[in-house]
């Protein structure tokens, strides 16, 4: 059974991926000398270990995640302290990952592997697939005592390998190559909170996948972009985005529409950043990243009937083949809109 998605591509993912693609292309064109490209990126690393260690119960601050991360000494639980230094090396081999031709189980393996590292109950399963059934609940006073409340019964166990090997077989597909990489990564880090394949360290896993995959497409190559930050401000809304899809028939619609607003958010935060400390880009940089008015109504209209041609766009808009062409080619490029068949029958239509 070959592994599917089901979403649809709102007029939220829509524009939440299209002003991403503004901001970054603005933070990719701003003058950053080496000096703040570096402590960008180390923000990032600690905000990124803090946040989706904090998500998890642990209880070090992120100024003392900072002072871990600088090697200094510091006051608090020795289990707290090794799941950060973990996964700021779990953080930290991501261009080691990115390298491979292709993203496979054996790395989602070896993620689990570095961030449960001396903090498992049983050491065996750290580095390896689940080996009994999990569940995720909480606990309730039901005015006689306190009980456990399943709120997601995962895969079966024995279900698991298949499941993993499904999802990477299409990850590293065509299909899976012409997902916008926003959406990718939305649909990597839902796939596996869904199956949930390890006995700990699920949430780390799939939020490492997420940045991993963003880093390997070359969306956020300089690594400013901490995604976990936006999960952490409210966990809560975390959760119920992920549970979502439980009452939609696996439909992960608003799932993707939370995690591109996250995704949003960073670049805002590290857009901001740069305005404040003065290295905006030139302004002919900056008018190149936004969309035209017509560039607006030609997704519309696409939105609207499933697809458009270019004879259709010369007619609507009164302009030639080549003026179709130019505008049609910064949607292509941004990954918004993907041209679907050759000559005469070809037709444009929103990115997979």
């Amino acid at each position: 059974m070959k592994f599917k998605t089901k979403y649809t591509i709102t007029n939220k993912i829509l524009e939440n991926v299209s002003r991403t693609t503004a901001g970054r292309e603005i933070i990719e064109h701003s003058r950053i000398i080496p000096k703040w490209e570096l402590k960008l990126s180390k923000e990032a690393r600690i905000h990124d270990a803090h946040s989706s260690t904090s998500i998890e119960g642990n209880r070090l601050s992120l100024e003392q995640v900072k002072e871990l991360s600088e090697k200094q000494g510091i006051v608090g639980a020795a289990k707290d302290k090794q799941e950060v230094l973990n996964y700021l090396q779990a953080l930290d081999k991501i261009p080691h990952y990115a390298k491979a031709k292709k993203i496979t189980s054996d790395i989602l393996v070896d993620m689990q592997r570095i961030i449960t590292y001396k903090t498992l109950s049983d050491a065996k399963d750290c580095g390896r697939f689940r080996t009994r059934q999990v569940f995720i609940g909480r606990r309730i006073f039901d005015g006689t005592g306190f009980k456990e409340v399943v709120e997601y019964m995962p895969p079966e166990t024995r279900a698991v390998p298949w499941l993993v090997e499904e999802f990477f077989v299409w990850l590293n597909s065509n299909q899976g190559l012409k997902v916008n990489p926003v959406i990718l990564a939305g649909i990597s880090h839902y796939e596996v909170a869904r199956i949930h394949p390890f006995i700990d360290g699920n949430g780390r896993v799939a939020r490492l996948l997420a940045s991993l995959i963003l880093y390997k497409r070359d969306f956020d190559h300089r690594r400013f972009f901490a995604l976990d930050d936006y999960y952490d401000s409210d966990r809560q809304g975390y959760y119920d985005a992920l549970k979502t899809a439980q009452n939609e028939n696996n439909d992960i619609t608003q799932w993707l529409e939370y995690f591109s607003t996250g995704v949003l958010y960073s670049v805002n935060v590290v857009k901001e950043t740069i305005q404040k400390i003065g290295i905006l880009p030139q302004k002919e940089n900056m008018e190149r990243v936004e969309l035209t008015k017509r560039q607006v109504q030609i997704i519309e209209r696409i939105k609207e009937e499933g697809r458009i041609t270019n004879s259709q766009m010369r007619k609507i808009f009164g302009i030639s083949r080549q003026a179709v062409l130019k505008e049609i080619s910064k949607l292509i490029d941004v990954e918004i809109v993907m041209l679907v068949g050759r000559g005469k029958g070809a037709y444009y239509k929103i990115a997979d």
